[in-house]
């Protein structure tokens, strides 16, 4: 199903995104030792190379005189790559090697369309296959017999999360109480469904519904990711829902598609990015230590600046992995010396990594997830063992 097509009719599994106290209700806790994975989701193709910075390359200052990071905001990290001080946050977090980077990673999809490269991501297929209707996370949630501990923090079920397994998701940035006469509707709804009945009534009487439920019709139309300040403001209560309920999550944000005048914006956005992924390791308190985050976009940008001090769509970027699961401290993957040689069409970081190659190692690691499940999940992929985990 493309993201522009019609959208789906407000149902029961959409209803119950809206109701986080189904979770609360049901009285049981994550066990410890279970692992989580967030994969987050930079919508708009991040300029990975304000992040992720070629320390003392001139390629990298001869091609971006207006947008360059000065060498004085970059803290170096190894391999010739520096970490931009405007994502101070995530310094010590590489310092305790919970942190990787996998530059040069990405879909091959050369479309350089956000919503095309989006969609073939989140299907989790080499191209767009139009008769998918399952996103690759609903079905690893499958492989892993993640039923009832799976959730997107996100507007509307994202295409990553579709599929046979009911997952739910629910906008952490709105949230209020449901009225009494609303409870009082919605249980109705459910009193003739005994397995369904019995949760909707519980987590109505706990108390911990979210109004996104009952605006969800209006906006299914697109992806609606919020930006890197909802995220900042969230993260922590994400941390807590992983730590406690959910062991496999789904997190977007938008507004890296800069063109115009990126250098000051984008750094902002970097620095609230860094911030939420600490926030996240707060809320997660204990359980960080069996936490992997993977951050990956749908391309990255053109390696010279535009005309408008800003760049256009491009094809490879830079993944990050991080958690205390993480062996971190490193710079992985297949890897190129940043020079106008390595450039693909002339103009982009090349794509060395492929995205389900990448998530397909992690989860092998991760789970011990064995070839044929893997291949359930990115079919015809050639899962990519970093030994991050």
């Amino acid at each position: 199903m493309s993201i522009d097509g019609d959208p789906p009719r407000l149902n029961r599994r959409l209803l119950l995104a809206g109701v986080p106290g189904l979770f609360a209700a049901r009285g049981w806790a994550m066990p410890a030792g279970k692992p989580r994975l967030l994969v987050l989701f930079l919508r708009g193709g991040y300029d990975s190379a304000s992040l992720l910075v070629p320390h003392k390359n001139d390629f990298y200052r001869r091609s971006r005189p207006g947008i360059a990071v000065p060498a004085e905001r970059q803290l170096v990290l190894s391999d010739g790559w520096a970490l931009n001080t405007a994502a101070q946050p995530l310094k010590p977090l590489w310092d305790r090697r919970q942190l990787a980077f996998i530059p040069f990673a990405g879909s091959p999809d050369v479309s350089r369309s956000h919503f095309e490269t989006q969609d073939i991501i989140e299907y989790g297929h080499a191209g767009r296959n139009r008769a998918e209707t399952s996103g690759f996370m609903n079905r690893l949630a499958s492989e892993i017999g993640a039923r009832g501990q799976a959730m997107a923090f996100t507007q509307s079920l994202p295409i990553a999360m579709r599929g046979p397994l009911v997952v739910p998701n629910v906008d952490l940035s709105r949230r209020s109480a449901l009225s009494a006469s609303r409870q009082s509707a919605i249980a109705a709804m459910y009193a003739g469904d005994s397995q369904l009945g019995d949760q909707v009534k519980a987590g109505l009487d706990a108390g911990a519904a979210v109004s996104a439920a009952l605006e969800r019709e209006m906006r299914l139309s697109g992806r609606n990711a919020g930006g890197a300040a909802a995220f900042e403001a969230n993260a922590e209560r994400m941390g807590v829902l992983m730590r406690d309920k959910v062991a496999l999550a789904f997190a977007d944000i938008g507004g890296w598609d800069t063109h115009v005048g990126q250098a000051g914006g984008l750094d902002y956005r970097l620095s609230l990015l860094a911030r939420g992924l600490s926030g996240l390791a707060t809320g997660l308190g204990p359980v960080w230590r069996d936490t992997a985050v993977l951050v990956i976009s749908e391309f990255g940008r053109t390696f010279r600046q535009n005309g408008s001090g800003g760049t256009d769509h491009g094809h490879g970027t830079s993944f990050l992995l991080l958690g205390g699961a993480v062996a971190g401290g490193r710079i992985a993957g297949r890897q190129l010396a940043v020079n106008q040689a390595m450039l693909h069409q002339n103009r982009d970081f090349p794509v060395l990594n492929d995205v389900r190659d990448v998530a397909g190692g992690l989860f092998a690691r991760l789970y011990g997830l064995k070839p044929a499940a893997l291949q359930r999940i990115f079919p015809a992929s050639r899962p990519l063992d970093l030994a991050l985990v």
